[in-house]
């Protein structure tokens, strides 16, 4: 049976102005694209508004051979990242414009669309964490990003471990024994894998039984957006 992939939850538009440049994005949506590209099934499930940039967002995606059919139109302002360069290759996060993200909530169709794929992507920003238990339930496999990797309580993450296949987050410090500790302590919740990216540190990835730690494949950055996502997606 063909395995199929569904991004779900958050989605926007980063905006270069200075470029006169849009990319649809969001983590899940970048993750969508790569594997759409692989020749996997892949559908985006979010919602744009009726600006000028939903209807190139769904124009982007459905030339990527996505499935937009759930990927809702509501009157008001796609989501939107105003971005900026730094050095000509590091991005700059200027200004969250959330428009139709702000409101976003699943609807039962949208829910059981989600039910009937393989394997699903989101984040914590996606708006549908509490539906994590019920997905699981009904042998979805859920592929998580984290962000990057704290120890703040805010998003009470340990109540979202049990529920995810694939943990990544992204981890701002040194390999050391701190996060190699911490990959251990959430793998402990019940996860399959537990992925750690540290940039140009590599990465480490605990599986229960073995910390596997790889460096990383030299390359010319043009831009460092969707770094993770790619990393995520060659990964799944």
């Amino acid at each position: 049976m063909e395995k199929t992939v569904a991004a779900v939850g958050f989605c926007c538009a980063d905006v270069y102005e200075k470029l006169n440049k849009f990319y649809p994005t969001g983590n899940g949506v970048d993750w969508g694209v790569h594997l759409a590209r692989l020749g996997v099934p892949v559908s985006v499930v979010s919602v744009v508004g009726t600006d000028s940039y939903g209807e190139k967002m769904k124009e982007a995606l459905a030339a990527e051979h996505i499935d937009i059919s759930h990927l809702r139109t509501e009157p008001g302002d796609t989501c939107k990242m105003m971005m900026d360069l730094k050095n000509g290759t590091d991005r700059v996060h200027l200004e969250e414009i959330e428009g139709v993200m702000a409101n976003y909530a699943l609807t039962e169709d949208e829910f059981d669309f989600v039910a009937r794929h393989s394997m699903l992507h989101t984040d914590l920003f996606g708006k549908v964490l509490d539906k994590l238990p019920a997905w699981k339930e009904k042998g979805v496999e859920v592929v998580m990003d984290f962000s990057v990797f704290s120890e703040d309580p805010e998003y009470e993450c340990e109540k979202l471990f049990p529920y995810v296949d694939y943990v990544f987050l992204s981890y701002d410090g040194k390999k050391d024994d701190h996060i190699k500790e911490w990959v251990k302590k959430i793998h402990s919740y019940g996860p399959k894998l537990v992925t750690a990216t540290m940039g140009e540190l590599g990465s480490i990835c605990y599986d229960g039984t073995t910390l596997h730690e790889f460096g990383i494949v030299p390359t010319k950055v043009v831009n460092t957006v969707g770094a993770g996502d790619s990393y995520i997606a060659g990964f799944t």
